[in-house]
């Protein structure tokens, strides 16, 4: 491959990338992918943080063992 050849390729993938950032900017700047996946995300997110403060609600309260014990095994079902 050539100079010429090279330079040709590199303003065609130029280009293709140009015209599907312009494509996609007027979709309001997201992929179409992640356009069709954001409700499931936001679930997923919203579910991890109850998650989390689940966990920190166990790792910071002042409980015997027996009953953190008891409050995991009922938390796995």
């Amino acid at each position: 491959m050539g100079f010429w050849d090279a330079l040709v390729v590199i303003f065609l993938i130029a280009a293709v990338v140009w015209l599907r950032a312009q494509k996609y900017r007027k979709v309001g700047g997201k992929a179409p992918s992640s356009i069709a996946r954001e409700p499931e995300i936001d679930r997923e997110v919203e579910e991890l943080r109850k998650r989390i403060a689940v966990l920190e609600r166990i790792a910071t309260d002042d409980r015997n063992e027996a009953e953190l014990a008891r409050k995991i095994e009922s938390l796995r079902d």
